[in-house]
């Protein structure tokens, strides 16, 4: 059996392919959008992609199953559970729980596991040419390492009112009688690892077993001594901040996402012209630059998106697209960069990428206001200090009279920043105050950022005590 996970560090998701050397075929699980390194890893093995299929209707990126179904010819499966409020709304065949896909010996049964989304399958995998009982379990967002699905998305950035209870009754109900039966051996396999807002403390390690999950885990002892209500409690207590953008990659999933096809190659443009287009407001600019680098001068007008690790994530944050679909254009080292750049964006649904350019040169300058902590009044008659990272971080300390709006959120409460005073942004080191100092300059409010953040604060704060 081919059994290939493709992991994506930016949202920290993971997908997978199984595949059966005997009869050359395969089938996919969770693809994300920019779909070439599915089509790789097929011919790699000399395979084909015969069906394609998902857990559910993802809320932290755009899906790739209809992409990848297109692409190839193959049978697109999608879960059928849920009730009619949790239908998709396009075309495949529908999942329920006890069915199964067969490529040659392998067999991928679908196991309804509700409570992260009402409609969640997990899927069984058994190599019928090693053994006549299943091995692997593809968790999904249901269980992780260490950590469970969280049932409060759906309240949080689906529009949803106390869908969180329900949602982690049925949790309990799944792991008692769908995951813990299972013979303790089973390798589990999750969709997210550490990183991700799916859940409140995901382990870094790809993979777990259900007898580990079952001594180890925080809920396990809730199971064994079925404390269901105690299990609802510490499963709700301290979740992440949920980013706004949770909620329209939802309804793109259920309503099917756009298809792609072939993508156009990327232009190297004209800084000129660039120049008189983002004069013009016909375009978004991204300086992908650190933030260190962005305060020495960006482009005026540019969002601050740092590429790297969070590029994907903190985008979402700062480019809507079903409020503004101006073609992007992306501030990269060479075309290599740049594509992997878009297909980065694609992967959150900004499909508009247009070309870009390699420098600076050539465009109007700007460079962002900073404010020292040294010269920061936290007077909320004069001005707005802005704490933009995480709740939990926020409670654990803050610049007294700050205000605080998690990054993920501000771009959909701009009406909660007051507009006649001067904005002061921070987080723990730079980087998300960067980024959400430039989306609130472009929309308007007179923005500057405090230097060094959080940290550099706390610092200042700690040589002012010991003078």
């Amino acid at each position: 059996m081919l059994f290939e996970r493709i992991y994506d560090e930016d949202l920290a998701q993971a997908s997978f392919v199984i595949g059966c050397q005997s009869s050359g075929e395969a089938v996919v699980v969770d693809p994300r959008r920019d779909i070439e390194v599915y089509l790789e890893v097929a011919r790699k093995n000399s395979m084909k992609i015969v069906g394609v299929t998902e857990t559910h209707i993802h809320a932290d990126y755009l899906s790739g199953s209809r992409e990848l179904a297109a692409a190839t010819g193959a049978k697109l499966y999608l879960s059928g559970e849920g009730g009619e409020d949790w239908q998709y709304e396009f075309e495949g065949e529908r999942l329920y729980d006890g069915d199964e896909i067969r490529i040659g010996n392998i067999t991928v049964k679908a196991v309804h596991t509700p409570g992260h989304t009402p409609e969640h399958l997990s899927f069984l995998v058994t190599d019928g040419g090693q053994a006549d009982a299943p091995g692997y379990l593809l968790t999904g967002d249901f269980v992780f390492v260490g950590d469970l699905g969280r049932p409060d998305l759906l309240d949080e950035a689906a529009g949803g009112q106390d869908t969180r209870y329900e949602g982690a009754r049925q949790l309990y109900a799944s792991l008692r009688d769908k995951f813990l039966p299972l013979p303790e051996y089973v390798q589990v396999h999750p969709g997210h690892g550490a990183g991700s807002a799916c859940g409140k403390a995901l382990g870094a390690v790809p993979l777990t077993t259900v007898g580990y999950e079952r001594l180890f885990s925080w809920w396990g002892r809730y199971l064994e001594e079925e404390d269901e209500e105690g299990f609802i409690e510490q499963l709700l207590e301290g979740q992440p901040d949920a980013p706004m953008y949770f909620g329209r990659m939802k309804r793109q999933n259920r309503g099917g996402p756009a298809l792609l096809g072939e993508l156009p190659e990327l232009k190297e443009l004209d800084p000129g012209k660039v120049n008189e287009r983002l004069a013009a407001g016909e375009i978004i600019f991204v300086d992908t630059r650190p933030a260190d680098k962005v305060h020495e001068g960006t482009v005026r007008g540019a969002l601050n998106i740092p590429a790297g690790g969070n590029f994907a994530n903190w985008a979402a944050w700062a480019i809507d697209p079903e409020t503004d679909d101006r073609p992007v254009v992306l501030l990269a080292a060479d075309i290599e960069d740049a594509r992997v750049l878009r297909d980065a964006l694609l992967r959150i649904g900004v499909d508009n990428v247009e070309g870009f350019v390699t420098s600076l040169d050539g465009l109007e300058k700007f460079t962002p206001q900073l404010v020292s902590p040294e010269d920061l009044e936290a007077d909320s008659e004069k001005v707005t200090v802005l704490d933009v990272r995480a709740k939990s971080e926020h409670e654990a300390g803050s610049v007294p009279g700050s205000t605080h709006l998690y990054g993920g959120r501000a771009l959909w409460n701009l009406d909660s920043v007051p507009e006649d005073r001067p904005v002061v942004t921070y987080c723990q080191s730079g980087a998300r105050s960067s980024l959400v100092a430039s989306v609130l300059r472009n929309q308007g409010f007179d923005v500057a950022e405090l230097e060094g953040s959080y940290e550099a604060w706390r610092e200042h704060e700690r040589q002012e005590v010991g003078a």
